[in-house]
């Protein structure tokens, strides 16, 4: 069946089985920044904005975006102008093998233009449905945090890997690796 999409902001028609996801199909097309990484739905690897909203394109139906304005990472921004999300995670060595990461940038944006200063908790309650198996989720924590304190025009490079240029530590509940649910 066709299908028609707005992706990244142009207008296009594809072809896709019944039984295909939209990942799949986005992928097919060339956006290879959309993962796949459990094919159900469940790491996050494969979060795009579909109409605005974060979805999980490995548990969508590409039939169910038909008429749908799609986002993926790879419209946040280029290379050489990145967004601010993507670029925190840039300055703060977040990026390790990189598969998981797309999923995360769109899950942070998202957080940001709903709280643009989220709690370090909010932060890891928000990329919590994202599996990464390198990172241990810290530098990704401290990267959404330096972004939102860069679009909120408080802090520019995060040039040590997680702390404001002045060296200060970063507003967070805790010191602790899981925002103080252990002992550690």
């Amino acid at each position: 069946m066709d299908i028609e999409l707005t992706i990244n902001g142009e207008r296009t028609r594809v072809e896709a089985g019944s039984a295909e996801d939209l990942a799949t199909v986005l992928r097919q097309h060339g956006y290879i920044g959309v993962k796949c990484g459990c094919d159900g739905g469940a790491c996050g690897a494969s979060k795009v904005f579909v109409d605005g909203e974060v979805r999980m394109a490995c548990g969508m139906a590409a039939a169910d975006a038909d008429g749908s304005e799609i986002q993926t990472v790879a419209a946040l921004g280029t290379q050489d102008d990145l967004h601010p999300v993507q670029q925190a995670f840039v300055d703060n060595f977040a990026v390790q093998c990189g598969f998981c990461i797309p999923g995360m940038v769109i899950q942070a944006v998202a957080l940001l233009d709903s709280n643009p200063d989220p709690t370090e908790r909010e932060v890891r309650e928000a990329l919590d449905d994202n599996v990464c198996r390198c990172t241990g989720y810290q530098k990704p924590v401290e990267a959404v945090l330096d972004a939102a304190g860069r679009t909120r025009g408080e802090e520019s490079v995060a040039a040590d890997g997680g702390r404001s240029v002045d060296g200060a530590p970063r507003r967070a509940e805790s010191t602790g690796c899981c925002g103080g649910e252990c002992d550690e």
